[in-house]
């Protein structure tokens, strides 16, 4: 049985993962550890605007956080829950 509070917290993670480009940025920041964004517009092949878009999306989910190194800014995945999903899923492959 899902603890109490569990269920709100996951609900959050699939709204935050329910488009294919957030699987794939998440995916990517979980495999490589971090990443910056003119990176992730180079290997996903979409506009800066766009991944910045979903970047927000995933910070606002609580799945990612950006932080500052040197003069770009680096995401990584801090969510713990998530990692699991995807260690899991990838486990499964």
């Amino acid at each position: 049985m899902i603890e109490h509070k569990k269920p709100e917290i996951f609900s959050q993670i699939f709204k935050g993962l329910a488009h294919p480009l957030r699987v794939r940025i998440v995916a990517g920041l979980i495999q490589k550890e971090e990443c910056n964004v003119s990176t992730m517009v180079e290997k996903l092949a979409v506009s800066q605007s766009v991944v910045s878009q979903h970047l927000i999306i995933l910070k606002n989910t609580g799945i990612v956080e950006g932080y500052r190194k040197g003069n770009q800014i680096c995401y990584k995945v801090t969510n713990e829950e998530v990692k699991k999903i995807f260690n899991l899923i990838i486990k499964e492959r």
